[in-house]
């Protein structure tokens, strides 16, 4: 009797994927596949994280990260620009890009937003934050709102730099994000059954 093999799901991100700070298995995609296992789904969580990386980075490094063959993507970038006041339209372009490659490959994928820090200005957080809504109309996305919801600003949930979550944060993130991973499980086509 065959054995179904696991969705592999591809968390391509930056430090807050990647697990900036933190022992191996306190990274984000170690405890989000931890959870859903426990929840009873086989999935592979893949960590494509780069600690410092930018949307253009995540770009250029996307056929690379593909070569593991992911049946879904989470795309967790942006966060780097907003720190060092890219421009928006900048990292738009690379976002969009991203996407559009995903679903030239057919791949479903979940998009998580970003915003930008309060001291670059409101004009920069409205430009930026205009960013993720964008692209969930331009793509057939499933869409989370902010990556760092209930971590960010929270200093019991963030290392002591006061930006990259803690093991309690990412225990915050993986819980609220399991909502939107599901809806994106439910949009893979060729996973076991």
């Amino acid at each position: 009797m065959a054995v179904a093999a696991p969705i592999r799901l591809l968390a391509l991100g930056d430090s807050l994927t990647a697990g900036y700070g933190l022992a191996a298995d306190e990274a984000f995609p170690i405890r989000l596949q931890r959870a859903l296992k426990a929840e009873g789904w086989d999935v592979e969580v893949i960590n494509a994280g780069v600690s410092g990386d930018t949307a253009a980075g995540g770009r250029a490094r996307l056929d690379w990260a593909l070569g593991v063959a992911p049946q879904a993507a989470i795309v967790e970038l942006g966060a780097n620009d907003a720190l060092r006041g890219l421009d928006p339209d900048s990292t738009y372009a690379n976002l969009d890009a991203i996407l559009t490659r995903l679903e030239r490959d057919h791949l479903p994928v979940l998009l998580a937003g970003m915003l930008a820090p309060p001291n670059l200005g409101a004009d920069y957080a409205d430009r930026f934050r205009a960013i993720y809504p964008r692209l969930t109309k331009a793509h057939d996305v499933v869409f989370y709102p902010f990556f760092l919801d209930g971590v960010a600003t929270q200093r019991a949930m963030t290392l002591p730099d006061g930006m990259h979550p803690n093991p309690q944060g990412i225990d915050t993130i993986v819980q609220r994000i399991l909502p939107s991973v599901r809806l994106l499980l439910g949009r893979v086509k060729a996973g076991p059954s």
